[in-house]
């Protein structure tokens, strides 16, 4: 069967960012009026990326946040989140216990399926975070019949200005982590180093997550950013971007 994982080497792995990102410490960080709109605008986006692809077959790498496998399992999909480690199961366990998703652990840069296994493979909130991102896209597309969906920060954004912004993300998160940005060429490079091509683009902010983080405002965040997507400033300078990439497209 399609996504049937194959035997994994070992319980411990080079690359284990998702742990973090799947628990519930970090999905706090999305609570309040501010956090959950970022969630909205997320899922609004990516959705729109996914139409118009086939995506019956997913996997999730790192996916335990469970933020996309929710809307993509009452879609109808079925979808494969891959974890770090057992405790990554955790925030989508209504959906394993429902049994609309299966959870597998493994290694989110050797992961444990054969070549084209899925119809579509996504990873949020892990290529800023792993260190050998270059191989997590490689697998990414190595197990992808059709496309893969990614996000990352840019820092061909105002996103420039988050190295002097760090202290304040810090003191209003507490426990955040420092992170990559990237600028879309050499992410548009590794796919196209895979037979992939960059098909769809969606930029999610103009203004840095951290400046809403301080508004706590979802009224006023969204009405400051939909000024700024009316006037092209986001489609020029926004970030996080979601990203779709198509295998062999002319």
């Amino acid at each position: 069967m399609a996504g049937d994982p194959q035997p994994q080497r070992a319980a411990f792995f080079p690359e284990t960012a998702d742990i973090e990102t799947s628990s519930d410490a970090y999905a706090r960080r999305f609570s309040g009026s501010a956090g959950e709109w970022f969630l909205d605008v997320q899922q609004r986006l990516t959705l729109e990326l996914m139409d118009g692809v086939t995506a019956n077959t997913i996997v999730d790498v790192g996916g335990g946040h469970g933020q996309l496998a929710f809307p993509l399992c009452a879609r109808g999909h079925s979808v494969t989140v891959v974890g770090s480690a057992d405790s990554c199961r955790h925030r989508i366990e209504p959906l394993t216990a429902a049994g609309t998703c299966t959870f597998v652990v493994g290694n989110v840069i050797d992961l444990p399926f054969e070549n084209q296994s899925f119809d579509t493979a996504i990873s949020f909130r892990l290529v800023t975070h792993c260190t050998q991102w270059p191989i997590l896209i490689n697998e990414l597309c190595r197990v992808a019949r059709h496309a893969v969906i990614v996000d990352y920060p840019t820092s061909q954004s105002l996103n420039c200005i988050a190295p002097a912004l760090f202290g304040a993300k810090k003191k209003i998160e507490t426990d955040t982590r420092h992170w990559a940005l990237f600028r879309h060429r050499e992410i548009a490079d590794v796919f196209a180093q895979n037979g992939f091509r960059i098909t769809g683009m969606r930029k999610q902010f103009f203004l840095p997550m951290v400046m809403h983080r301080v508004l706590k405002s979802r009224r006023i965040s969204a009405f400051k950013e939909g000024i700024a997507r009316s006037l092209g400033l986001t489609h020029r300078w926004g970030s996080p971007v979601i990203l779709r990439a198509e295998r062999g497209v002319a």
